[in-house]
């Protein structure tokens, strides 16, 4: 899959022009128009005396906005990009699938949610609600240092987390869309402790084989596409093992499948993609299964 079209969803504050920036080596993948989309939520619009809702702050919110994106646009139409723009004054998820829904992309691009702890128990992440709502891989941005540098080659050495799922299929594919801007990929797939039952060490090394074959065949079928890639067995807790494979192979951003789960189930259990879109200190891009009907 090609992406073509890109929906930048931007604060300003979280992801600015610099963020962009390092997303524009998609041009290299066929990227050649980018959305972007500012939605200034109504609890954040600032109140008098309890007057309620204030037009003319909303007024100048979204002139604000504009005279970003006035200036952000010009860079891409020097690049030869086509550019569009949404500002509204609205709920965060349902104004993302109106645009969605308006524009088609094939590529979402997030912030990380900053919601608390109890909304996160109670209302859920917004990028899990998202993902959950749309069938759109999304890209979810994080600066990866406490100096908010933004990491300046962003697909130069992603790492792909795959647990043999449908999902995990559907994401390999997606990769192979990206093989004009990958630079190195590297593919883990863990073991957890549980599966090594056997305290006979050759069983032991039975399974580690079994995983590293099937990771040998998935490393040759991308390198038939032309994506450079290498293979890893990590055993352990998947999120803590993933975490550590990124840091040891200096990942640019972390790929995982997102199954459709129970909303209840994800929120008080949580899961891997989410954890790691959550708190994870890489960007993460999260590829969601097919709809259940």
């Amino acid at each position: 899959m090609k992406i073509k079209k890109l929906l930048f969803v931007t604060k300003f504050e979280e992801l600015c022009y610099d963020a962009l920036n390092s997303l524009l080596a998609l041009r290299g993948a066929a990227l050649e128009h980018v959305v972007f989309l500012n939605v200034i939520e109504r609890d954040k619009v600032a109140m008098k005396r309890g007057s309620g809702y204030l037009k003319e702050e909303e007024v100048k919110l979204k002139e604000t906005a504009n005279i970003r994106f006035i200036d952000w646009a010009e860079n891409l139409f020097e690049m030869g990009l086509e550019v569009g723009a949404y500002m509204e004054v609205s709920t965060l998820i349902p104004e993302i699938l109106k645009v969605v829904k308006k524009e088609s992309p094939d590529l979402i691009v997030i912030g990380r949610s900053h919601k608390g702890p109890l909304e996160h128990l109670y209302a859920g992440s917004d990028v899990i609600e998202l993902i959950r709502r749309t069938d759109i891989p999304t890209l979810v941005f994080k600066h990866m240092k406490d100096d908010n540098i933004v990491p300046e080659k962003l697909f130069e050495r992603p790492l792909f987390a795959t647990n043999w799922s449908e999902t995990g299929k559907k994401t390999v594919e997606y990769i192979k869309g990206l093989k004009e801007v990958i630079g190195e990929i590297h593919i883990i797939h863990v073991v957890k402790e549980s599966a090594l039952k056997s305290s006979d060490t050759h069983e032991v090394q039975k399974v580690r084989k079994t995983e590293r074959k099937k990771l040998d065949n998935l490393c040759d079928e991308l390198e038939e596409a032309g994506v450079n890639a290498r293979p890893h067995v990590y055993v352990g807790e998947p999120q803590k093992e993933i975490e550590k494979a990124a840091k040891e192979y200096q990942a640019t951003m972390v790929i995982l499948g997102s199954s459709e789960k129970a909303a209840i189930l994800e929120r008080w259990m949580g899961s891997i993609s989410k954890n790691i879109a959550d708190n994870s200190i890489y960007p993460c891009l999260l590829i969601p299964g097919d709809k259940t009907v």
